[in-house]
């Protein structure tokens, strides 16, 4: 009975001992070297090399290891960020956070408004709007805060008024006063724009999804001029806003080093509008 109380006693410290060395190899694996792993979500576009290129950088001086995370529509990365799948992402206006976060009661703030592609105006079929025909079809997104991006640049093109009263970040095809070519407003998810050009007069594509898909906007019939709120920011979970990982995303598109790679006269970033801060702050518009 001893020897059995013994052989047990032994292999119980065998056992305890194992799980000490497995628990600290667990703990020392997860901490090596201090790495903080961070995983931040984009879409298809030019906002994965913006963070590569430009953030991930300093990211990676103040300890973090950075991981990107392609998604390929616009509800999937405020989700999995919500959910804590990711950490951060880079994709949306700060108009389409608000209004995504309030619709889905999603707690979700920006960080810092980043420079941005903005909305395109393609077509295979018409060199110049002036030549559009009556009752053209015209490919615009069909989530609300982009739609009303593509109103508005509608409306500044001359090809459609929208009510005076209201405001236009919000507009919907009921607030369209005057359409005299007599346009087919044909909502579409943004991604799909690109492959819609084919089956449509003219297509408003998002900056992101036109880069994406390797349009030349030297031969966009109309770019629009960005208000600050369509620009692209980083957004994190409220909670952590304030916290390192908020105030290190911040520092690191605030950096020297994103700034020299968005002046990069040979990037993919010079022609984007700069927000507000950065003309501010470089005197580069």
């Amino acid at each position: 009975m001893n020897k059995l109380k013994k052989v047990l006693l032994i292999g119980l410290t065998a056992i305890l001992t194992l799980g000490t060395v497995a628990c600290g190899s667990t703990n020392n694996s997860s901490s090596k070297n201090g790495t903080k792993n961070i995983t931040i979500g984009v879409c298809p576009g030019p906002y994965g090399d913006m963070v590569r290129k430009a953030i991930q950088p300093s990211l990676e001086k103040k300890g973090y290891k950075v991981t990107v995370k392609e998604f390929s529509d616009y509800v999937q990365p405020n989700k999995a960020l919500a959910n804590k799948e990711i950490d951060a992402n880079l994709f949306q206006h700060t108009a389409y956070l608000k209004k995504f976060s309030k619709d889905n009661n999603l707690k979700l703030s920006a960080v810092i408004v980043v420079p941005t592609a903005g909305m395109g105006i393609f077509s295979n079929k018409i060199k110049s709007l002036q030549n559009i025909p009556n009752g053209a079809k015209v490919a615009i997104p069909n989530d609300p805060s982009n739609l009303a991006r593509a109103l508005t640049l509608l409306k500044n093109q001359g090809l459609i008024k929208i009510k005076d009263n209201i405001d236009e970040t919000k507009a919907t095809q009921n607030d369209v006063t005057e359409n005299k070519k007599n346009l087919k407003l044909v909502p579409i998810e943004a991604a799909q724009e690109p492959r819609s050009l084919d089956s449509v007069d003219i297509a408003l594509i998002t900056g992101n999804y036109a880069i994406s898909a390797g349009m030349d906007f030297s031969k966009a019939l109309a770019v629009e001029k960005l208000e600050e709120n369509y620009k692209n920011v980083v957004a994190v979970r409220t909670e952590d806003l304030n916290k390192d990982l908020g105030k290190d995303l911040k520092s690191a598109v605030e950096s020297t080093e994103f700034k020299n790679t968005i002046e990069d006269k040979n990037g993919e970033f010079k022609s984007f509008d700069k927000p507000e801060w950065y003309v501010n702050k470089y005197g580069i518009k």
